[in-house]
């Protein structure tokens, strides 16, 4: 009988200690945009890079009930490219693209590709890289460069929506 209520207590233990855990992870959404200039080389790779994207990271985590310090993982889970104008565009122009993230004082790291493009798409779900983002979001912003090699020439500027989600993975006020 002891045996069994010891069992049922550790089991009572786990399944609270998960809940708990998953109180601790939440989604930061972030939006920018970037202009990709007509009359681009073909077949050359060539950069643009987004404005600054403020994180506002402190209000943030204090809103999931954490704060900086107590983060223990944070990873991109998806990076989204929307084609914003002009309206009868696609990204047809594009052979391939890769995104990097950087903030005040980090290297700069690789977060997300694509290779096979498809010729008729105006939304672009990019692969996304598995390495912990924590230092970036951190911080009090980041900025994205995306190094991207077009297959045909453009006649017009091309506005791109990026949105991006990071998962956050933290202790809550350090349970």
């Amino acid at each position: 009988m002891r045996k069994c209520f010891s069992v049922f207590i550790l089991t009572l233990l786990l399944v609270n200690c998960d809940k708990i855990d998953e109180l601790t992870m939440f989604s930061i959404d972030y939006d920018t945009q970037v202009t990709i200039q007509s009359n681009v080389g073909i077949n050359l790779p060539f950069d643009v890079f987004t404005p600054d994207t403020e994180t506002n990271s402190e209000s943030t985590f204090e809103s999931n009930d954490t704060r900086k310090d107590l983060i223990e993982e944070i990873k991109l889970t998806k990076l989204q490219l929307k084609i914003a104008s002009p309206n009868d565009a696609d990204f047809s122009f594009l052979e391939s693209i890769e995104v990097y993230i950087s903030a005040e004082g980090l290297s700069e790291v690789k977060i997300a590709s694509k290779t096979s493009i498809p010729e008729t798409v105006t939304s672009l779900d990019l692969d996304v890289v598995d390495v912990d983002l924590k230092d970036y979001i951190k911080k009090d912003s980041y900025k994205l460069r995306l190094n991207t090699v077009t297959d045909e020439a453009i006649t017009r500027d091309h506005e791109i929506d990026i949105k991006s989600t990071f998962f956050v993975d933290a202790k809550i006020l350090g349970l």
